[in-house]
């Protein structure tokens, strides 16, 4: 009998035993990982997501009654006052528990239905409707009690919040100062449901390998094509295998994923996704065609994997919209929204979303809580996307029973980067540290999201058109690097000169 020992990086040594038809000695399931994936309030996790802020909802799910929803396992209320001021609230009234769902949003924070207490944005309670006679009981008793809320605002079409400790409050996150949305482009905000732990969501993110299996044309069964390719999107050059390098940067604080794909014999297309600690990911261009030199184009997904609770989580954030990101012309602007997305259907639990176009979100039919209860199922067995392969993974993965491959590399060096912040073994990546960080950049440090079309022949040999990829991939970072200094324009113009250096060196 074959066996093999594999250790884990938080869990114990596993005896596999490799044997055909051997199910039965595979057939038990070890617990998760619960240091990375349990998000509640004192989890090791929890608290440290707690420390950053994070988006919640979209502002078109404010409305004229409360907005119930989870984030981090807490159950909470989000409304929007008649003075336009955002309120995120503990659903549960501090009286006697009645939920603030059924509130009534008032000129000034929120009344409770049961008793008629009401509460500020800040959790004050305004006013006791004690009989009359006994106001200033009351008053009184105003203030001795406090509603839970947390600091919340909006921003592009989405409403952000901070969780934490009031006295730790970080500042927001200004990625390069507005996201670097250039003179006619703008962000759209889109938020999709996933029904499984957060790690997985994020986890595919750091995932750079998986289009040339999932997002591949060819794999698609019986011609039941649905979308999920870049072949109607992008470069067919997304179905070969990228040459990938996966560098630690800003001190741990984040992970850049450059990836090296081969358009044809004259060009090569160098991607760099950047994976900031907690849960933040910034993507370049998705429809690339490879047809035309590009240096340093910038955003075009500015994406937060945020937890509901343990086993289900949101994609929230923003498309980069219009011409000086979308060079080809292809997104779609209505078909970006709540639970939409313009590309690649299968990311979301409800398919074919261009049914509902312009929509209004009360016409929208419920998110369905059972994915194999889907009517449209057996078409996500034909051609199955991102969501299907994520959630696939269990409620929450067993990281026990992997066995991975150098090219899953980006998602276990992610994941030591956030276990050495939330242990302190990294200290720069500690809630505190990276908040001064923030401060020391003005709360705008620069990315390394990337998209380059640069024109590098291909190698002479096997060998050497290895060598080339990676040469140019490790380059492109290590420059991305030396600009950290600088900012805007002149970033801009240090980075593609030096790109076009590098460019030049490969020919000749």
């Amino acid at each position: 009998m074959n066996t093999r020992d594999k250790t884990i990086e938080a869990g114990q040594p596993v005896i596999k035993k490799l044997i055909p038809f051997g199910g039965y000695h595979t057939n038990k399931v070890p617990g998760h990982d619960p240091e990375l994936t349990e998000v509640g309030p004192g989890t090791p996790m929890g608290e440290y997501m707690r420390r950053f802020w994070h988006p919640v909802c979209m502002s078109l799910e404010l409305t004229d009654t409360p907005h119930f929803l989870k984030i981090l396992g807490e159950e909470l209320v989000a409304f929007r006052d008649g003075s336009g001021r955002i309120g995120l609230l503990h659903a549960h009234c501090v009286h006697r528990g009645a939920s603030l769902e059924y509130g009534a949003i008032q000129e000034k924070g929120i009344m409770c239905c049961y008793h008629g207490m009401v509460f500020d944005i800040d959790g004050t309670c305004l006013h006791v409707p004690f009989p009359k006679g006994e106001e200033k009981e009351g008053e009184k008793y105003a203030c001795s009690i406090k509603q839970g809320a947390y600091k919340a605002f909006e921003r592009n079409g989405l409403v952000f919040a901070y969780m934490g400790p009031p006295e730790e409050e970080p500042p927001f996150p200004e990625w390069e100062g507005n996201f670097t949305v250039a003179e006619g482009d703008e962000l759209v905000p889109y938020s999709n449901f996933q029904h499984c732990n957060w790690l997985q969501v994020q986890d595919n993110a750091a995932d750079n390998f998986h289009p040339t299996a999932l997002h591949s044309a060819k794999n698609v069964v019986n011609g039941n094509y649905q979308g999920t390719t870049f072949d109607e999107v992008g470069a067919a050059s997304m179905e070969v295998a990228p040459d990938m390098q996966f560098i630690p940067i800003h001190q741990g604080r984040g992970l850049a994923c450059a990836g090296a794909r081969r358009v044809n014999k004259d060009k090569l297309f160098v991607r760099v996704q950047h994976q900031v600690l907690p849960n933040l990911s910034l993507h370049a261009y998705t429809s690339e065609d490879g047809s035309q030199k590009k240096l340093f184009s910038r955003f075009h997904i500015v994406r937060w994997t945020v937890p509901v609770d343990d086993v289900n989580a949101k994609m929230i954030g923003w498309r980069v919209m219009g011409p000086g990101i979308d060079t080809r012309g292809v997104g779609d602007k209505n078909m970006v929204g709540y639970e939409t997305i313009d590309f690649l259907e299968g990311q979301v639990a409800m398919r074919r979303p261009e049914r509902f176009g312009k929509y209004k979100l009360e016409d929208l039919p419920p998110i369905p809580s059972d994915h194999r209860a889907r009517e449209n199922y057996k078409d996500c067995q034909y051609a199955p996307g991102d969501y299907e392969a994520i959630i696939s993974q269990r409620p929450i993965a067993v990281h026990a029973l992997e066995n991975p491959t150098k090219f899953d590399a980006g998602v276990f060096l992610f994941r030591k980067l956030l276990r050495d912040a939330v242990r302190g073994t990294n200290p720069a990546a500690g809630p505190q540290q990276f908040a001064a960080w923030l401060r020391d950049n003005a709360a705008a440090p620069n990315s390394y999201c990337t998209g380059n079309v640069l024109e590098v022949p291909e190698g002479a040999t096997t060998e050497e058109e290895v060598a080339r990829r990676r040469h140019v991939t490790r380059q492109i970072v290590a420059i991305l690097t030396e600009s950290e200094g600088l900012k805007g324009e002149q970033r801009d113009g240090f980075v593609r000169e030096r790109f076009d250096a590098l460019e030049k060196s490969t020919q000749g």
